[in-house]
């Protein structure tokens, strides 16, 4: 038996009820770009209940399945925060209370303790020291960074310190060097994440490349992927996820940089013989079209899933589970770069059986729950499996 938990990285389905909290009341991700392209044509997520989560709400282009292939609800996460990482963990068992810290918006964003010992202890300057999206702070610093050889250092409103460098200046191993260096100095402030974010090109046409890393802060409790680890259960991480889970609980990684090329490896680990866990990040959605606010793009890149969807489903057997979620929203057609604070999917398609309603989940961790439940292990803190439903 396989479980395929697959998070579609951003992909939100209308504001959770406390998104006026986050300055995100109004924002719906699936339904604003159905809006903006005059129907989404997802005739796979269609045929897996994707239209039936939420009629009070509805996905245009997207109608509900007289019959779906999948079970099909919504989750309201319960940790605080709209990051990745509390996403991920909450999927993955935890609750995030109190939140992450998250460094101030405005100049200095960062501690001048924290940022003169960063920069002994790697021998070049920081510039940046603020809140920014990625192109935006490399358009702005990458000149300033050729001449002086600094970091840009930045943030945004998740708990993270950003290190941004082009190859040519600050080698790629050094860049990560650089990142272990403050993950180290971020911890006792309890920040998410460190990310490297290396870049190419020449002024005017610069590009960030896929050797992105993600140096997480170390779970306090157990992950399900541990969980299942320890009791002999296969665990395979596609994407960034095996950095969102601290390299905890993994029993074979393959670091793709993209959504497609994470399908392939999805594929790749179907094949390994008997039992296994596969969770995959699919990183497209959040990372090329919900930051750069570009629905058009994050339509077409929700088109590409939906037919490799198609593909993917007959290869399961009737034994597996296919899980659809995500991590929280990113609305393209909202003000800001940020994510947004919103219900998600849950779709979860079982070969052979009917599909039945899940209701909204009160947790992202009913997720973990229906995992070991379904692997026979016992039953975690929080959580309840959708399987006995």
């Amino acid at each position: 038996m396989k479980i395929v938990l697959i998070v579609l990285d951003s992909v939100g389905i209308g504001a959770a009820p406390d998104a006026a909290d986050y300055g995100d009341a109004g924002s719906a991700t699936l339904q604003h770009i159905g809006e903006t392209v005059d129907g989404l044509q997802l005739p796979t997520l269609g045929k897996l209940g994707m239209g039936n989560i939420r009629p009070d709400f509805p996905i245009p282009g997207i109608s509900p399945a007289e019959k779906p292939l999948a079970s099909y609800g919504m989750m309201q996460e319960a940790s605080i925060g709209k990051d990745t990482i509390t996403g991920h963990w909450e999927i993955c068992g935890l609750e995030i209370n109190p939140a992450f810290h998250n460094f101030p918006m405005e100049f200095p964003s960062f501690p001048a303790d924290l940022l003169d010992i960063f920069s002994k202890q790697t021998g070049r300057p920081i510039i940046g020291n603020k809140a920014s999206s990625g192109i935006a702070i490399i358009d702005e610093l990458a000149e300033e960074q050729a001449r002086t050889g600094a970091w840009i250092a930045y943030t945004s409103a998740d708990s993270v310190l950003q290190l941004a460098a082009h190859n040519d200046v600050i080698p790629l191993e050094e860049l990560y060097a650089g990142c272990v260096i403050a993950r180290k100095l971020c911890d006792p402030l309890k920040v998410g994440r460190v990310i490297a974010r290396p870049f190419t090109g020449k002024p005017g046409a610069y590009e960030r490349t896929e050797d992105r890393r993600d140096y997480a802060y170390t779970p306090e409790e157990p992950l399900i992927t541990e969980r299942l680890k320890d009791a002999g259960i296969p665990v395979y991480a596609v994407g960034k996820i095996e950095d969102i889970v601290a390299h905890r609980g993994i029993t074979e990684s393959i670091h793709s940089g993209n959504t497609a090329e994470s399908q392939k490896v999805v594929e790749k680990f179907m094949q390994k013989p008997g039992d296994g866990f596969i969770f995959a990040n699919f990183i497209d959605f959040d990372m090329l079209y919900g930051h750069r606010r570009d629905p058009v793009g994050y339509a077409l890149a929700l088109e590409q899933t939906d037919h490799w969807l198609s593909h993917f489903l007959p290869k399961l057997g009737n034994d597996d589970v296919l899980m659809l979620t995500a991590d929280h929203g990113n609305d393209p057609t909202f003000a800001g770069t940020d994510h947004t604070r919103e219900y998600v999917p849950l779709l979860v398609h079982q070969p052979g059986k009917s599909g039945q309603p899940l209701g909204i989940r009160n947790g992202f961790y009913d997720i973990a729950q229906s995992v070991i439940d379904r692997f026979g292990l016992s039953e975690l803190p929080r959580g309840i499996s959708f399987f006995r439903d």
